[in-house]
Order: structure tokens, then sequence, then C-alpha cells
């Protein structure tokens, strides 16, 4: 998301980047200053200070508070802007983002809009992520919508922008969203685990599922068994993340608590909860994409395939 970002930003203008682990922050300049100027800063106070569009994304909602609350450090410590676009990508729960914007507001330090995105990290390389917006469409007589719009733009494909109108909306979505994600991938590798230990050829197999009613975006983006798609996936190499199987604990956490708020009992994700919580804690699953889950529920690997159980030298673990 920030290379697309500097890549498409004025090469005039500066992009301050931020991270826990400086050494990402000094490979990412290295690897695209020729776009334009990039400096690192230590806190997000500085990067909020120096811009007129802050973009963030962390793993939970305690990360957003405290880039954005921390008196010392956050985005509310930096000088008022009100005019200034602050993009949070993250997904967390309604109500914390809720209490962000609403302290950023009476801050005066400018427009904070929940903009969770979906695609993952093919789409997000490719710069056409689908965006999640609490806010409402832009308009020519709105100059923080237009701004917002623009800056999304360099990160996602317009065709797939969803204006949700309202703070919180665009995380409401996103929730109902990967409710549906955590659950079918399950579900896709419990199936696929079934049929081809009952003999079918993997590739077999997914030709039918592409075909018929069991057919999904998880399945033909996320396949839990390698090479059977022509295309890129996590389990191809060595189940690089990708999304980490621990991650999906806090989301489907996410869409069961949202369900209970409503009167909905969430039954599909806990069901799946226990399982992911399992897999989590599993060697072969922990810290590499969700879709190892079919290791840990019983899938076989095709054959030629051994899972060598360690780590290769970029931190993803491999085969042989």
């Amino acid at each position: 998301m920030a290379s697309n970002i500097r890549r498409k930003m004025s090469p005039s203008a500066t992009l301050y980047i931020n991270d826990i682990n400086t050494s990402i922050c000094d490979r990412f300049k290295s690897e695209f200053s020729s776009h334009g100027p990039i400096e690192t800063v230590s806190t997000a106070r500085e990067a909020a200070q120096n811009a007129k569009v802050v973009i963030s994304i962390v793993p939970g909602a305690a990360d957003v508070k405290k880039v954005y609350l921390d008196e010392k450090d956050g985005v509310i410590a930096s000088s008022k802007d009100e005019q200034r676009v602050l993009c949070e990508c993250s997904t967390i729960d309604v109500k914390t983002t809720r209490e962000v914007g609403e302290a950023l507001k009476q801050a005066r330090m400018g427009t904070y809009v929940d903009t969770p995105v979906s695609g993952g990290v093919p789409a997000a390389e490719r710069g056409d992520l689908s965006m999640l917006i609490g806010h409402s469409p832009p308009t020519a007589s709105n100059p923080t919508s237009v701004l917002l719009d623009h800056t999304l733009t360099m990160m996602g494909a317009p065709a797939k922008f969803f204006y949700l109108n309202t703070l919180g909306l665009g995380l409401t979505a996103k929730i109902s969203n990967n409710y549906l994600s955590g659950t079918i991938l399950l579900a896709t590798a419990e199936a696929l685990a079934i049929g081809i230990k009952q003999g079918l050829d993997p590739k077999d197999l997914y030709s039918v599922i592409k075909a018929s009613t069991g057919q999904s975006w998880m399945c033909d983006h996320v396949m839990p068994v390698p090479n059977v798609t022509e295309h890129w996936v996590p389990s191809n190499s060595g189940y690089k993340p990708g999304f980490k199987t621990q991650m999906m604990i806090k989301d489907l956490g996410l869409g069961i608590e949202s369900g209970k708020q409503v009167g909905v009992r969430p039954s599909m994700a806990e069901a799946a909860m226990g399982v992911w919580e399992a897999a989590s804690k599993d060697e072969r699953c922990f810290d590499r994409d969700g879709s190892s889950i079919y290791l840990h529920i019983g899938g076989v690997l095709p054959e030629g395939y051994e899972d060598k159980g360690k780590k290769g030298e970029d931190g993803s673990w491999e085969f042989t």
C-alpha cells in the first residue's frame, strides 16, 4: 500500500513513514526513494505534524488508540489541522473507531475515516484493493471528501470503493465480510482434505468446485493445497503470509461480538473459532498464512511435496 502511495503521489511531495520495525522503514526507503523523498519518523505525531493526509494500518484496537490518542506520541499530540484527512485501514471494533473519531474531532485534528481494505497481499501490491469507507461519497463542494477519494485511489480500485456514509460502517462491512472469509476458508480446507483423502486428484477436485456451487473467492485465491492453481497463492510458497493464522481469531471474534450485539447468533463463527484457536497453536500453522489450517485439520500434501517444518531465509516455511 505504501509503495503505491509513493509511486502515485507527487514526486516533489514527501512521504513520512513510521513502523515499530525500523529495518522495514530502512528497506522501504532504499527501494522506493527513486519515486520521491521518503523520511522515516519515530512517532505518529511527527508523521501527522508534517502531513495533510495520514494513513494507518495496525493489528488491533489498542494499537489504533496508541497511534491516534497517545498524548505524547500520537496524532492528537500534533498541531491542529481541521483540513487533515486521517485514513484508518485497520480491522478493529466499531466502538473503538467511533471513540477515536470523536476524540480527534473534539481536538480539531482533522477528518478521521474508517477505511478498512479487502483483497489481500496481491491486491495491495497491484493497488486495486477494495475500500470500505465510513464516509459520504466525494462531492465538489466538500474538499475533504475529494482529498479522501484521491488518496484512496492510489491504493484501491474506484470500481471497488464502497462509500457507506457514516463513521464505523466501513468496519461493520469489513467485519461481516471477514466473518465469511474465516468460515469459508475453513470449510474449503475441510472439503478439499476429505475429497483428496478419498482419492481425488487435487486439481480435478478444484476444477469441479470452481465450476460448481462450492466455488468461492477463498478457494480461488487462498487455495489451501499447493500446486493446484496456476496463479500464486500462499500455499505455493510454503504458506508464506498473506494473512497469519492467529489473526483470524481476532477477525472471527469481531464477527461473533458484532452478531451478539444485534441479537444474531453467530453459530458458524462460534464453531469455526475453536478450530482456528487450535490451529494458531499448531507449529505447522503459527505465523503462516491462514490457509495452512489445511495441515492442521489433516489435509495431505500433493505427491512430491513435504513440509520441511522449518523456516527459510526469508522467514517463510518451506516445502521440498
